[in-house]
């Protein structure tokens, strides 16, 4: 281990202390020797802890592993795709090999590195000596996972394709397939104890082969104990000492124990975050009798006791999703290949002693651990208040069944899954609809379909004469699917309009679609005059909705006072039909009507501050009496008072004044357009 007085971070999840023994800054490799030497100024370059030199990738880690002797760790991942070995008694890379393809999975197969079988994404199986490559092969399928029989010398290979393909190494040749009844496998798993060949499929079940009799022993439908009808197995780990226990990991984020000799699980365990089981180990070290389960998914790894199902602790990387897992025999090392450039390592003295050759960290543990205590509740599931009120759980508020926790509370899962089935008791029967309706939804995605290409000039016309016709042809098969033998249709004495075959006829279809000077204009008069109820352009819907006021129904209604018996029975026969008549507007005032009138808007006016409305707003000062027009119709009159010295004369002698009255005329209001007949 490279340190120099680093510290450890270390963390204690349900009291069991866990360490990370990955370096958090690292220089970039492509620095020049100047930069290189300035960090070693640098506190945090200074306090790095690195368990293995360059264990890291550039892009991502795919696979990781650890030779059955224990000497070296094998890593695979991209850009470009290629493998590193390193020799943990050096704790350094012992060198590298790049790929055509990328690795979706390599199987060790010799106690060291010299052996070495990777399935690559080409649909080619290559092996590896320790002087490089030593051949190549091709499988029928895609291959999604690779396994060793060591007793047969047999590479199996599961694909998506119901076969698991076999070649043998010392024949040099490809064996008799193992056939599933699976549609597709995703694992392969063969048990160290007694040799069966585990494959789970897509459909959920797992089937088991033996290899001297070529033929399947048992099929068992796995996931479906679970509750997820539509769940894949991802994962199928045997255990290490008798060998008649199984875990089978789903795509939905459970484990499944099961009993060799049962067809029922013996306990199911859920990750509670319905990402799929990547990885299952059974890990049995000198600080337990019992064997403990290490499952992995892409967010967690969870370390739990198979008997009991409570959990042990689990570790939550956050610098990336998690591909693989790697646990060291007999020790409580874990390396974890994940999609970042680190392969972080974790130590946790609970499960286990560190490995012989970093016997040392045990003692660094101790000297530099770095303060923190970080406790978390496991098997629960948080909600918030308003989850709480739609599982109708308000009630236990207080109680010892929710924990407080920040803005929510924790609930015991089991206590939840019996709530929401409660809360929600067809939500599985809505599920299989929603289910139907997608299968449905990619069928009909998968017929045939005719595009017709709209053209670039009066596409709208096109397209509502499309749009005509498509309805057309609707009714017409919604006829014959009525009547078999569907009656003659009648000459309509409606005369038609305009058709698709505007769009086939050459007399039209060259300038009416085509030329730029045959484009309807919908904002022009004679367009309008001839569509009246066209409608309305976003522009004049904005300036309708600025000027006018929409009338509400009881004022659009006749008043009982002024309408006569006629009137009120015409109405309660078009009360139904009200929808469809038009709406009415009430424009705001004489200033709103005369801005509408002239195609303007007051939006820019309204944004000015103030001082300057009232600017814009303020008569000018040549006239005399001006009349502003206000809301609702009120009037408002400015004038300027004459002078009382012109009147004098008219104070001393009050007959001769003149007798001509004040009349309205006096005020200046605005004209009424048309001259109106009064009543009488």
């Amino acid at each position: 281990m490279a340190y120099e007085g680093g510290n450890l971070k270390s963390s204690s999840i349900n009291g069991v202390k866990m360490y990370s023994v990955t370096a958090q800054h690292r220089p970039a490799a492509w620095l020049p020797p100047k930069k290189l030497k300035a960090q070693r100024k640098n506190p945090d370059y200074l306090q790095r802890v690195d368990l293995i030199q360059d264990l890291r990738f550039e892009t991502s880690t795919s696979r990781i592993k650890v030779t059955p002797d224990g000497e070296y760790v094998i890593a695979s991942g991209i850009y470009p795709p290629q493998v590193k070995v390193y020799e943990l008694r050096e704790l350094s890379l012992k060198f590298e090999r790049h790929l055509i393809s990328e690795i979706i999975n390599f199987e060790i197969l010799d106690d060291d590195y010299s052996k070495l079988a990777f399935l690559c994404t080409d649909r080619s199986v290559r092996l590896h000596a320790k002087y490089g490559s030593h051949y190549s092969v091709r499988i029928p399928r895609m291959g999604r996972d690779i396994a060793y029989d060591c007793w047969s010398c047999d590479i199996i290979c599961a694909a998506s394709s119901p076969d698991l393909y076999r070649i043998n190494l010392e024949q040099g040749r490809f064996l008799s397939s193992f056939c599933t009844q699976s549609p597709a496998l995703n694992v392969v798993s063969r048990s160290k104890v007694h040799g069966l060949v585990a494959s789970g499929g897509e459909d959920g079940a797992v089937e088991c082969f033996d290899s001297r009799t070529k033929s399947s022993v048992g099929r068992l439908d796995a996931v479906a104990p679970s509750g997820d009808v539509d769940a894949e197995v991802t994962a199928i780990e045997f255990d290490g000492d008798g060998g008649y226990l199984m875990a089978v990991g789903s795509s939905s984020g459970k484990i499944l124990i099961y009993d060799m000799r049962s067809s029922n699980p013996l306990r199911i365990k859920d990750h509670m975050y319905g990402s799929p089981i990547l990885n299952i180990n059974w890990h049995k070290t000198l600080n337990s009798e019992q064997s403990k389960l290490i499952s992995t998914d892409e967010h967690v790894v969870r370390i739990w006791d198979p008997e009991t199902g409570e959990g042990m602790t689990s570790i939550e990387p956050a610098a990336g999703k998690i591909n693989d897992i790697c646990v060291f025999k007999k020790s409580g090392l874990i390396l974890l290949a994940m999609d970042s450039s680190q392969i972080p390592s974790y130590y946790i003295p609970a499960l286990g002693p560190a490995p012989k050759w970093c016997s040392y960290l045990e003692n660094l543990t101790e000297e530099l651990e770095e303060g923190g205590q970080t406790s978390i509740y496991d098997d629960y599931k948080f909600l918030t208040k308003e989850d709480l009120a739609k599982l109708n759980l308000t009630s236990l508020i207080g109680t010892n069944l929710l924990r407080a926790y920040m803005h929510g509370y924790f609930i015991d899962y089991r206590l939840y899954k019996k709530a929401q089935s409660l809360a929600d008791p067809f939500a599985y029967d809505s599920y299989i609809e929603k289910r139907k309706q997608e299968k449905m939804a990619a069928e009909l995605a998968s017929r045939i379909t005719i595009k017709r290409k709209l053209p670039k000039v009066n596409r709208k016309l096109a397209e509502e004469l499309l749009r005509k016709e498509e309805e057309q042809n609707e009714k017409d098969a919604d006829g014959v699917d009525a009547l078999k033998e569907p009656a003659p249709k009648k000459s309509s004495k409606k005369k038609k309009g305009l058709t698709t075959e505007v769009l086939k006829d050459p007399r039209f279809n060259k300038d009416m679609f085509e030329n730029k000077d045959f484009e309807i204009d919908e904002e022009a008069p004679e367009y309008l005059a001839l569509h009246p109820v066209a409608p309305t352009t976003t522009k004049n819907q904005s300036l309708l909705n600025e000027h006018f006021e929409p009338l509400e129904e009881d004022e659009q209604s006749i008043s009982g006072s002024d309408a006569s018996e006629d009137d009120r029975e015409d109405t309660n026969s078009k009360f139904m039909k009200k929808s469809q008549g038009p709406r009415l507007y009430e424009v705001k005032d004489n200033r709103h009507a005369e801005a509408f009138w002239n195609n303007k808007s007051f939006a820019d006016e309204e944004s000015l501050p103030l001082g300057e409305r009232a600017a814009l707003r303020k008569p000018q000062e040549g006239s005399k009496n001006v009349v502003k027009h206000g809301q609702g119709g009120s009037r408002e009159i400015s004038f300027n008072p004459r002078s009382s010295a012109k009147y004098k004369e008219y104070d001393d002698d009050e007959e001769t004044r003149p007798e001509k009255r004040r009349g309205v005329q006096s005020l200046h209001l605005p004209a009424i357009g048309g001259r109106g007949r009064g009543r009488g």
